[in-house]
């Protein structure tokens, strides 16, 4: 499995270790490598033992893979914005079974379309809020929530222009498992 250092070299982009993160502007010191080291560690305020609270993680692994497609391969756009659009727009609460799913139907859809690609919103402006905006201001579970579920948002709303196509996805895995996604309350 390659590192995201060996992702970045691969997609032509250099690292660098010092200063805001490159990719998404949080403010950290050590780059683009503090940043994945804070979202690696997970934001520690919220139980993830729950299943409840699982749908944190998912919109978190979203929101940080969108703001930096660089250290990652090129269909994770697809697969993270079409999970985006599925618990924002379609209300589905997302669980570890759906990924698969959704993984799945995103490798028949490539083979109609292997030339596709997402490209991602200018670096910097892929959101508002980042990885240290959460480690720094979330003082307890439900503001940790919170600030997650704006993250994703915000995220989400910069890769705008690719709404209409996430959607054509989105309705062919919801028409193919129809009855068996949870949805919000």
């Amino acid at each position: 499995m390659q590192s995201y250092i060996d992702l970045a070299e691969k997609n032509g982009v250099t690292l660098y270790d010092e200063g805001i993160c490159q990719l998404c502007g949080a403010n950290t010191n050590h780059g683009v490598h503090e940043c994945v080291e804070i979202f690696s560690l997970g934001f520690q305020l919220i139980d993830y033992s729950k299943p409840e609270n699982h749908i944190y993680r998912f919109l978190s692994v979203d929101a940080h893979t969108l703001q930096h497609p660089e250290i990652h391969g090129r269909w994770n756009n697809h697969f993270h914005l079409t999970r985006q659009h599925l618990i924002f727009e379609y209300k589905i609460f997302w669980n570890y079974n759906l990924s698969p799913k959704l993984s799945d139907h995103l490798n028949i859809y490539k083979a109609d379309n292997s030339n596709e690609f997402l490209a991602p919103p200018e670096v910097l402006k892929r959101g508002s809020v980042t990885t240290t905006d959460i480690r720094d201001n979330a003082t307890n579970e439900l503001e940790c929530q919170t600030m997650i579920e704006k993250w994703g948002q915000a995220v989400y709303q910069s890769w705008s222009q690719y709404h209409e196509l996430v959607d054509k996805i989105a309705q062919k895995f919801i028409d193919k498992n129809k009855g068996r996604l949870p949805t919000k309350k």
